[in-house]
């Protein structure tokens, strides 16, 4: 994607429990889901003491996996972990989680991917009943909603469906909570969540990547409203039930290609996006290339489709990590070049088909498509997967103001000349829906059109 600065991935949870010690495939299963997040990671496990409840064990900072867990190892059979990107609170250590809370009914350890859009009222309401809060996410509020409510029924998981009765927004869960894994999808089903096993070690994950990546099975997905408990049976539950609505963005761009999210491969999606593109917007070239690593599977497709050859035109420096710092504007031209870099010997004197999967604010793609012609390409047709994003994000990707989006401003015509191409073009709407394959009324489409699933709530009260 072009301005990553732009937008970030949210977070990703991931629970297992097994007969053996987890830590090691909690540790990979997070690595598989880095790409959702690079600011903090942490993992929770559960030991038996010689207490009725157990102990939690909680090691997180702030970092990727790799700096965070290293000579660092924690015992137990049950565990969750969590990546995270802030798309509320700071990014600092005290927002890192697994967070753990402690109450009169004992403790649990909890990770949330999503965005709560009711966060503040309930967070006052929550205060004027005692609760202190200790950070500045949603993911506290949620779990001290959680608590409030059990402490309430006198049974944990009625405190959840409680709990999901007043939460508007997007929050898959992975809870820790007396020897077991808890997993939990809001009733619109914006983010994803799936179930594995493999004998007697079941997995619930953001993503069915970090299931291959340990050899286990994909079961299915987590329904949306559904509470999946794994203990020594696995047990299905339901809560607040809401229209369906799955974020479009997860198959655009978030979730690695070798996913399957609600059935639905993803990269046999992307590749489809970039088929219907080229059926869409067809040009004259010689070469198709894509922006990498965000445009390459609907490169493929493109090329396919259109009988033009694909290209690695673009070369990615896949060292630069995530604090690649850019304080002033000589720095961030130079960044394109330090992570982008044209083959000259493929480009030179020909007219390429360059494809991204989005435009944010365009001000990386201008770069790029200056270097490349200082390449001595010939022609720039830029195409993209995905419809202009006009509109911010409520559920839990960092893009909420209209300001970020140079499409909610200027016309495909104004866009192509401020980023310097030949020609631009987007996947039509009905072309992305077509190459997901759901149904219309099945997809969160709030950024590209404005409607957004969840309306204005009222003033609401806790029972």
């Amino acid at each position: 994607m072009n301005d990553q600065k732009d937008i970030r991935e949210n977070c990703a949870v991931f629970g297992i429990r097994s007969s053996k010690d987890i830590f090691t495939d909690a540790y990979y299963g997070l690595y598989a889901l880095q790409h959702r997040g690079q600011e903090s990671a942490g993992i929770a496990t559960y030991t038996n003491t010689n207490s009725d409840k157990g102990e939690i064990n909680v090691h997180k900072d702030m970092g990727l996996v790799s700096e965070v867990f290293k000579g660092v190892y924690l015992e137990g059979n049950v565990g969750i972990g969590h990546v995270r990107y802030s798309t509320t609170g700071s990014s600092e250590i005290k927002n890192a989680q697994p967070l753990t809370i402690n109450y009169a009914k004992g403790s649990f350890a909890m990770a949330h991917n999503g965005n709560i859009l009711n966060a503040d009222e309930l967070k006052r309401i929550l205060e004027g009943r005692g609760s202190i809060f200790a950070t500045t996410t949603d993911t506290e509020i949620i779990a001290q909603l959680i608590a409030q409510e059990h402490m309430k029924t006198n049974d944990f998981i009625d405190g959840i469906k409680n709990a999901m009765e007043y939460l508007k927004g997007a929050y898959s869960l992975v809870i820790l909570y007396d020897g077991k894994v808890i997993g939990v999808r809001d009733g619109w089903g914006f983010r994803p969540l799936v179930l594995g096993k493999k004998k007697d070690t079941y997995v619930i994950s953001s993503e069915s990547c970090a299931l291959d990546t340990l050899d286990i099975k994909l079961v299915r997905d987590i329904k949306p409203s559904e509470i999946v408990v794994i203990g020594e049976k696995l047990e299905s539950y339901t809560g607040k039930k809401h229209k369906i609505s799955h974020c479009m963005f997860e198959y655009v761009y978030f979730s690695r290609p070798d996913s399957i999210m609600n059935e639905i491969p993803i990269y046999d999606v992307r590749k489809k996006m970039g088929e219907i593109l080229a059926r869409e917007s067809p040009v004259s070239a010689d070469l198709v290339i894509p922006v990498p690593d965000s445009g390459i599977t609907a490169s493929v497709g493109y090329s396919k489709e259109s009988n033009i050859p694909y290209s690695e035109g673009l070369m990615k420096n896949r060292y630069v990590g995530r604090t690649f710092i850019l304080p002033d504007q000589n720095q961030r031209e130079r960044s394109v070049r330090v992570k982008l870099n044209p083959i000259t010997s493929e480009i030179k004197d020909k007219k390429i088909v360059l494809i991204d999967d989005s435009i944010v604010r365009g001000t990386t793609l201008r770069r790029l498509i200056r270097i490349l012609r200082e390449g001595g390409v010939a022609k720039v047709h830029v195409r993209i997967s995905c419809p202009p994003i006009r509109f911010p994000c409520m559920y839990g990707i960092d893009m909420q103001t209209h300001e970020e989006f140079i499409a909610s401003k200027k016309s495909v015509e104004q866009i192509k000349n401020e980023i310097g191409a030949d020609s631009l073009a987007y996947i039509s709407l009905d072309g992305l829906i077509d190459a997901i394959g759901l149904p219309k009324e099945k997809l969160c489409l709030g950024c590209l059109t404005g409607d957004y699933p969840i309306k204005k709530a009222k003033q609401m009260k806790l029972g």
